[in-house]
């Protein structure tokens, strides 16, 4: 007898109807008719971004002592130095917790410095990038290193703002020969300019899968904000003492077990 080989199903033989809680299925006319009407409020939402950043660019800056002395591999070195020749400078403030081992250090801190591992986009455009934090140099410099972070790195310990001072902030300077000047700061989700991962995540179906986000009914229920933050050993969402940031983790070399997680506040 013979018998005939499957076949890829046809969209035309493909139900009409998607399994619950996805989006529904339409045809290509109304899908493009749906598409082209969520465009007209990207481009608007573009357009709004366009105008905030031309207001961002006319603040007024406050003058910072660009003398004062920052660690890094190569000892105290004044604050101008990490100009490292150009006229600006974008700053990430990484949170420090004192005594903790490499995994207890803050989650959402490391995911930043994971996304800025390399910065040669913002050197082209004469933009430095340095991060600073207040942890001790001395438990700063075998975290770096253990993270295999290129990016240069600095102690602000014990220093005031704008140098110094609150952690967990993104923060721009300007030079102007010798003299120093904050220009911009932000904090919270105005740091989310920093990871193309959130944006990406947006334009999918599910979104972040974040409790807060509006999604509709039958979608994934969503986790905390803080979903990337920790995972034992295993791979299991717990606090712990083999837990760790989740995705730098997954690289060679870095054993989750080598030294003991400590639990952290959410920020």
């Amino acid at each position: 007898m013979t018998t005939t080989p499957d076949r890829p199903t046809a969209a035309t033989d493909r139900p009409t109807a998607a399994s619950p809680g996805l989006p529904p299925v339409v045809d290509a006319a109304a899908w493009q008719a749906a598409r082209d009407e969520l465009l007209l409020r990207e481009k608007a939402h573009t357009r709004e971004g366009d105008a905030i950043a031309a207001a961002r660019r006319r603040l007024p800056m406050l003058e910072c002592d660009g003398t004062v002395e920052v660690v890094g591999p190569d000892g105290p070195v004044p604050f101008l130095d990490l100009f490292q020749g150009r006229d600006e400078l974008v700053v990430y403030k990484h949170m420090w917790y004192d005594g903790a081992p490499h995994q207890g250090q803050c989650e959402g801190c490391t995911m930043v410095a994971w996304h800025l591992r390399d910065t040669v986009y913002l050197d082209a455009r004469g933009v430095s990038f340095a991060v600073l934090t207040t942890g001790p140099w001395e438990e700063v410099a075998p975290f770096v290193a253990f993270m295999g972070y290129t990016r240069p790195w600095y102690s602000v310990r014990d220093l005031a703002e704008p140098v110094g001072g609150a952690m967990g902030h993104l923060a721009c300077f300007l030079r102007d020969g010798d003299r120093v000047f904050l220009t911009y700061s932000t904090t919270g989700r105005g740091n989310e300019a920093f990871s193309g991962s959130f944006a990406l995540l947006d334009m999918t179906p599910y979104g972040r899968r974040e409790a807060w986000q509006d999604g509709p009914e039958g979608r994934p229920e969503g986790d905390h904000p803080c979903w990337y933050w920790r995972s034992d050993a295993d791979g299991d969402a717990t606090w712990g003492p083999t837990s760790r940031p989740v995705p730098q983790w997954t690289r060679p070399d870095a054993t989750p077990v080598e030294t003991l997680g400590r639990r952290g506040p959410c920020h």
